[in-house]
């Protein structure tokens, strides 16, 4: 029996997990506050990417509020915010046609920038490292360590060199513990540190369930007669039903390139429903498809999205540590962004710990009231009815959602809730109508495994498995019998296979290397039967551009 050399300890003030706009924000506002008061803090990020940016995917967006806050002279320090929107465009869409409506108040973007996210990430990083936090990409965290009464006291990053059976191997190296006053949990959606922490100390406890989306993401080149740079679309309706909540973007960024995206509640009922086909099909729209024929398809990427808003926050701050930004689940649906309230998550929970410094409470509750009575709380406050509001359909949610934003500016004296889990909606496959998408033609729409080759994911083929299906039994008698096969549809990376053995039988193949860690399996399974755990650090999508 092989025994793991002891592992190594490093300590620090502050502990970050996830090097994205809200750790980062919380990182740089921490450092900037302690050196007025000539004060030192000591704070290291640990990235699960091979780089910083690498696992970021957003339409994106940018809302600059937060960062107007955090590095007041963004602008001469070089940020990558090249790209003011200049108009906003919204459409219902039918098979055939397109109907221009009203942009919703929520959505109008003056003021706001088109941006690639990973690149706005890496220049944040840069601001960070100049004040000297320490960040440690490639890095995943995936234990929480419980020190004296239940106080967190830091993470253990993952181990290097495991087997595929989860054994030692020749080049193995063991993850360290990183020590911290406090952890900032900072992973994004379905954060898998933030999930146990949610569980171990009931921080879901008398809130509504978080509500998801999958997004599914792609970079083009196209012709520059179709090009209209700083202009934002978004559409409604088509491809997608009426009952599907849903719509898509079209950004047109500098340099003849269009961010290109469907957005698809995980709340929808059909277990044949493919987001990845149905982004594909959206392209073959007559009014969408001339923007990329005689263009070049550069990146694809996809990522869950929290989308259950005021309603479904957690709470926010546990013994030993906080939740910041998409893993407390602070997107503004509406409005169609989250990095800027992420931010402000994190600048929020610098000022708040900075405040009780000196005397370090296992336990900061003022942060959550912070985060709520603060402008980013305050607006995911007024966007509460919206989401569930498409629970009516698209139709009557459009009503109201006028009434709501229009007349009522969001002050309505009533909160609709999340009633469900998204795993909770898929309806048997009997009962429903089984979608069958066209073939791809390779210049407009494309298959799965080519996508997944340009989010340049990488995973070392004798690694541990990190997709897990805890009872195969019961995957097959539910899964397959039920619901045919619903992880076959929704996985936007082609992981998930039903194959036949020798005798005929069913069987699940997980491939294992094409995860793009969107985390939509471990969110949508009907029976939460299939588990998503952190891959070896480094692994996963490297996304370039995105």
């Amino acid at each position: 029996m092989s025994v793991s050399p002891p592992r190594e300890v490093m300590t620090y003030d502050i502990v970050i997990v996830g090097a994205g706009p809200a750790g980062l924000a919380a990182a740089i506002h921490l450092k900037d506050l302690a050196r007025r008061a000539d004060k030192n803090i000591s704070i290291c990020i640990v990235e699960k990417g091979a780089e910083v940016g690498a696992h970021l995917l957003s339409g994106a967006v940018l809302n600059p509020q937060a960062l107007h806050e955090l590095i007041p002279d963004w602008q001469s320090k070089g940020a990558p915010l090249n790209c003011p929107v200049t108009k906003d465009e919204f459409f219902y869409l039918t098979q055939t046609n397109k109907y221009k409506l009203p942009t919703p108040p929520p959505m109008k973007n003056h003021g706001n920038y088109i941006i690639k996210l990973g690149e706005f990430a890496k220049w944040l990083a840069h601001e960070a490292a100049a004040r000297g936090v320490e960040i440690y990409p490639g890095i995943a965290a995936v234990e929480i360590i419980e020190g004296d009464q239940g106080r967190i006291k830091g993470i253990i990053t993952g181990d290097m060199g495991r087997s595929t059976e989860d054994q030692p191997g020749a080049n193995f190296t063991p993850g360290i513990e990183i020590h911290g006053t406090y952890t900032l949990i900072g992973e994004g959606c379905r954060g898998y540190l933030a999930e146990k922490l949610m569980d171990r100390f009931q921080l879901r406890h008398n809130k509504a369930p978080q509500a998801y989306a999958l997004g599914i993401k792609e970079l083009w080149e196209v012709d520059p007669m179709h090009h209209k740079e700083a202009l934002v679309v978004h559409t409604v309706g088509w491809p997608l039903d009426a009952k599907t909540y849903g719509g898509s973007f079209i950004y047109h960024l500098p340099h003849n390139q269009i961010a290109v995206g469907l957005v698809v509640g995980l709340d929808y009922t059909n277990p044949t429903l493919s987001p990845f086909a149905e982004m594909q099909k959206f392209k073959t729209h007559p009014a969408i498809r001339p923007l990329f024929e005689k263009g070049t398809r550069l990146a694809y990427g996809a990522k869950a999205l929290n989308e259950g808003g005021w309603q479904s926050i957690p709470t926010l701050a546990f013994p030993g540590g906080l939740l910041l930004g998409c893993a407390a689940g602070l997107l503004n649906v509406p409005q169609i962004k989250g990095i800027h309230t992420a931010m402000k998550s994190g600048i929020e929970a610098a000022k708040t710990i900075w405040r009780t410094w000196e005397t370090k409470p296992a336990l900061i509750t003022s942060y959550e009231e912070n985060v709520k009575n603060s402008w980013a709380g305050r607006s995911l406050y007024k966007a509460r009815n919206i989401r569930p509001s498409f629970k009516k359909g698209l139709c009557g949610a459009l009503a109201y959602s006028a009434l709501d934003q229009y007349i009522l500016r969001g002050k309505a004296p009533w909160t609709f809730t999340h009633a469900q889990p998204d795993y909770q909606t898929l309806k048997p496959k009997k009962e429903g109508k089984e979608l069958v998408y066209p073939k791809p033609d390779g210049k407009v729409t494309f298959d799965l495994l080519s996508s997944v080759f340009l989010s340049n994911t990488s995973h070392r083929e004798d690694a541990p498995k990190h997709l897990k299906v805890l009872n195969t039994k019961k995957h097959l008698e539910t899964n397959v019998a039920i619901y045919g096969a619903p992880e076959t549809y929704y996985c936007p990376a082609g992981v998930y296979e039903i194959r036949e053995d020798d005798k005929g039988a069913p069987f699940l193949q997980i491939n294992h290397a094409n995860c793009i860690h969107c985390k939509t399996c471990d969110i949508k399974d009907p029976e939460q039967n299939i588990k998503w755990e952190p891959p070896e650090g480094g692994s996963g999508p490297l996304y370039q551009g995105m």
